[in-house]
């Protein structure tokens, strides 16, 4: 190949041509680079990489316009692509265009705040601005990078990039070489956070803490790994320790109330949140971003314990203080009865529409704006909206279909009714535990309210317990490797199945206020309803049905917290309901009467005929405040929180046939399925 920037063969693999391009951008023939990434772009249009160099070969040629569109464009394909906005900086910075730099590397460092060229950059055009206070924490997290040895500093930007693989790789070669390295200990524990290995990076930041007991950045990562692993008693103590050492220090403040609400302690967390929001911080610019975040940590909390009117005003009050806060609006939606108005909406679509609006931000407002719409019943552009939101929130995830039916079916094949009878006399006794399985926005929620309505059962929450067993039995793995779950399994002996079942029944007693029974609503636990019986043998199970259309469409328009994300795309999670529907079969044939089906729709039709049905299958007495559920007051931490503070209402049964027209690949991905459902036509 030639610097002449000839056509590249079509043969050769891109990264070989990158590569090729890099090496004339090194040697300052970016004319060379130029010509050969813009003869390669038509055969890859929306590569990062690709558009990323160009953009810089074109800014060094002075094609300031050219870099301009190129970036556009990058923007648009990987919204949440950091160095896109570092060179958009550098770009304005090249034409004297201060304040647009500024504006430019700021988004940069929200996207991948591991751009250490842009926090330098941040702290000269702060300063130049007059912005002291930005220019400080921008100097601050500037010092903290540059003492960062380069392997890490590697590290953060593979993770921000979504390279996790490639991040752990050398995050893991660097340790072994320096094997107290607290801040890869913390790196290395933060990938283990994101790839929901959570007893890894507990085990990590626990290590780290013995070498640096005083390192404070490594006790607040390991009280929120504690937190993510609903040890809340601990992440409790955690959050005092860190208190008691910064008694003035907001930050800490806020993690304490966080762990209050965990621990049910809902009128403490409420009152230092109020606290906060009442403290003054003169002269600090960002104060808008502190304030957003708090009033809406402070709606979820009042929210919680069905404060509905002032959650709202904390909530509007949270994207008053910062009107593109995507979550702030999103969480008015998410409450299921608040009505947005049409002056609201024109700002959503505004923002939404924003191209230095964050990846995130958008994602919420899209979602938001879907619901927005679809209330008002203008169908079609709701459909756009739900559309365009799940779209962008497949780009993050690194969610397949095919793996997740491979793993499932996986259960069929080491899970059979000779395995259970040998091992009969496994497990722990206890039957405390009522499990809630299905799919999300099944009606788990409704059928746990009219339990712990009963005064001999506790509600607690979607514990993971249950996941995070599955997830030790399963091993340290690539995802590429093959699942050593639910074959593990084989190897349990009567002991540790006992074992584990009464470490359950242990360590979810926090959770409860001492009544002989208990629920747990982790809907995705069906998958493991094997591993449930084997530890807990006399436990109940109860399957929450509802229409696949219905289910489906539902888990695609709601946009959750953390997991769930084989609900981001139409036919991924037509495919999951479907494995779903095989497995609980699967179940029903190998552990005969050990699951109770509770169809959605026979409950809204027939309430007290079903709550009679669910009492007797627990061994439950009947209680009138079972069917009065919408009248017992507690917290309820799930989308569907102020739904079941309200009578039974039929309203949302059919709600999916209002965008039937755009549904073709969910029904096609629940195939045959749909024969149990007739669809009549919407028309």
């Amino acid at each position: 190949m030639s610097q002449s920037g000839e056509t590249a063969s079509s043969t050769e693999p891109l990264d070989e041509h990158l590569a090729q391009c890099k090496s004339l951008m090194q040697q300052g023939n970016f004319a060379g680079a130029e010509s050969m990434m813009q003869a390669l772009t038509p055969a890859h249009p929306d590569n990062e990489a690709l558009l990323y160099h160009l953009a810089v070969s074109q800014r060094y040629l002075a094609k300031y316009q050219q870099a301009h569109e190129t970036l556009l464009h990058l923007k648009r394909v990987s919204p949440g692509y950091g160095r896109a906005w570092q060179e958009q900086g550098h770009l304005f910075l090249t034409q004297q265009k201060q304040a647009e730099a500024l504006a430019a590397y700021r988004q940069a460092v929200a996207r991948n705040n591991s751009l250490i060229a842009s926090w330098r950059a941040i702290v000269d055009l702060a300063r130049a601005q007059g912005m002291q206070d930005v220019a400080l924490r921008a100097q601050d997290q500037y010092h903290r990078l540059a003492a960062l040895p380069e392997a890490l500093l590697g590290v953060r930007n593979m993770m921000a990039e979504g390279k996790l693989l490639k991040a752990e790789k050398l995050c893991r070669r660097f340790m072994q070489q320096n094997q107290k390295h607290v801040e890869g200990m913390r790196l290395l524990a933060d990938l283990g956070v994101k790839t929901n290995v959570l007893d890894d990076a507990e085990f990590l930041l626990e290590s780290a803490l013995v070498f640096e007991p005083d390192n404070l950045q490594a006790r607040f990562d390991y009280m929120n790994v504690l937190y993510k692993r609903q040890k809340f008693e601990r992440s409790f103590q955690e959050a005092k320790k860190l208190l008691t050492r910064e008694p003035q220090n907001d930050t800490y403040k806020t993690a304490y109330a966080n762990q209050s609400m965990a621990l049910g302690r809902f009128n403490e967390a409420i009152d230092i949140y109020n606290e906060l929001l009442k403290k003054p911080t003169p002269g600090n610019e960002d104060r808008s971003e502190v304030s957003a975040g708090l009033q809406l940590v402070l709606g979820h909390a009042l929210k919680t314990v069905g404060r509905l009117d002032e959650a709202i005003q904390s909530y509007r009050q949270s994207y008053q203080a910062r009107q593109d806060f995507g979550d702030a609006w999103w969480s008015l939606a998410n409450l299921k009865t608040y009505r947005f108005t049409a002056d609201e909406i024109r700002k959503m679509q505004q923002y939404e529409a924003d191209e230095n609006t964050h990846l995130d931000d958008r994602i919420h407002f899209c979602f938001a704006l879907g619901k927005a719409f679809e209330d008002a019943e203008d169908y079609d552009r709701a459909s756009d909206y739900y559309l365009s939101g799940n779209a962008l929130k497949k780009t993050a995830l690194r969610y397949s279909a095919e793996r997740m039916t491979a793993q499932l079916h996986l259960h069929k094949q080491y899970c059979t009714r000779e395995f259970f009878q040998q091992r009969s006399h496994f497990g722990h006794d206890a039957a405390d535990p009522l499990f809630i399985v299905g799919l999300p926005r099944a009606g788990s929620t409704l059928l746990e309210q009219i339990l712990a309505s009963h005064s001999l059962v506790d509600g607690t929450l979607e514990l993971q317990n249950i996941p995070a067993l599955a997830g030790r039995l399963d091993g340290r793995r690539l995802m590429t490797e093959a699942p050593k779950y639910p074959a593990a399994l084989h190897d349990l002996d009567a002991a540790r199945a006992k074992q584990f079942g009464e470490a359950f029944v242990s360590d979810t007693r926090i959770h409860r206020q001492g009544a002989p029974f208990f629920t747990d609503k982790m809907p995705n636990n069906f998958r493991h309803i094997g591993l449930i019986h084997l530890i807990l043998p006399n436990a109940r199970i109860i399957d929450a049905r509802r229409h696949p259309m219905a289910c489906c469409f539902s888990g695609f328009k709601q946009l959750f917290a953390e997991g769930q994300e084989f609900t981001y795309g139409l036919h991924e999670i037509g495919q999951y309901y479907r494995d779903y529907v095989e497995l609980m079969e699967h179940w029903e044939q190998v552990l005969p009467g050990k699951v109770l089906r509770v169809n959605y729709e026979e409950v809204v039709a027939d309430l007290e005929t079903q709550v009679r049905r669910i009492l007797e299958f627990c061994d439950l007495p009947f209680e009138e405040a079972c069917v009065n559920y919408h009248q017992t007051e507690r917290s309820v931490r799930t989308p569907s929180s102020e739904q079941v503070r309200q009578p039974i209402f039929t309203e949302g049964l059919e709600q999916w046939r209002h965008f039937e027209a755009r549904l073709d690949p969910l029904k096609e991905a629940l195939g045959a399925l749909l024969t149990r459902y007739p669809i009549s036509s919407s028309e």
